[in-house]
């Protein structure tokens, strides 16, 4: 079990919300495989043991140990690879209410292997729910980064804007991070580095943590993201919903 703060325990044993009918899907970009300490991995289990606590179903893909093709079609083996994981994954991101992208900092910048699984998820942004609405309707997104130097907001304003411009919903304080000292400082799981006790990451962590469970439970009992001027289906067939038509002018 991970280890949550006096605070995070607080808060979990005090909350008087029902989740328990919501699934979470983490999605690690680090570039290192599963059998490698991951440092964006140590923050993120601090987020899905929050959610765990509260009864949500979360599950946790390392991207790195997939092969994730490059490309923006739902199947890239349609397009010339031999082999295309995202189909399997991108099944999981459709059975999960909320997803949470986690990445490193490499440059400033999120990690190659979070931007392929944006493109990925931007290849599958055109298709459509029940509703008539893009896919990603519905559904709660947020993001955590670790790394050294400077990078959190850049990478989080990035991914956020991503995952809102492909469908999903924000909420407030949907990000969190920690970074260590510039330099080749120690790393947030190293030993010393004072990255699980930092008061800061743990506050905005908890807090996105929260901020997506609470979103994701309004869309629930809402039955998702309201319907009128969104449905691409009903665009497609010529309804402007209530866009002036000038042919009965």
């Amino acid at each position: 079990m991970v280890a949550l703060s006096p605070m995070q325990e607080a808060l979990c044993t005090q909350s008087t919300w029902d989740f328990t009918n919501l699934s979470a899907l983490f999605i690690n970009t680090s570039l290192k495989p599963g059998s490698e300490i991951s440092n964006t991995q140590g923050l993120m289990d601090i987020s899905a043991e929050i959610m765990r606590r509260q009864g949500v179903t979360v599950s946790t893909i390392r991207a790195a140990d997939h092969e994730i093709a490059p490309g923006v079609w739902p199947d890239m083996t349609d397009h010339g690879w031999e082999r295309d994981d995202w189909p399997a994954i991108f099944e999981q991101v459709m059975a999960a209410d909320i997803l949470v992208l986690g990445t490193p900092i490499w440059l400033g910048e999120k990690s190659s292997i979070c931007t392929r699984v944006i493109e990925r998820l931007y290849g599958n942004s055109g298709q459509l729910n029940k509703d008539g609405q893009y896919a990603f309707y519905g559904r709660v997104g947020g993001c955590l980064v670790t790394g050294n130097e400077d990078g959190i907001k850049h990478c989080a304003m990035n991914i956020l804007y991503s995952l809102q411009h492909l469908g999903y919903t924000i909420p407030p304080q949907a990000d969190a991070g920690w970074i260590g000292e510039a330099g080749p400082g120690p790393s947030y799981l190293d030993d010393g580095s004072g990255g699980p006790e930092n008061d800061f990451t743990n506050r905005n962590t908890t807090f996105m943590t929260w901020n997506v469970l609470h979103l994701a439970r309004m869309m629930s009992e809402a039955g998702g993201f309201p319907v009128h001027g969104n449905q691409r289906s009903l665009w497609d067939a010529g309804c402007r919903f209530d866009a002036p038509n000038p042919e009965y002018r």
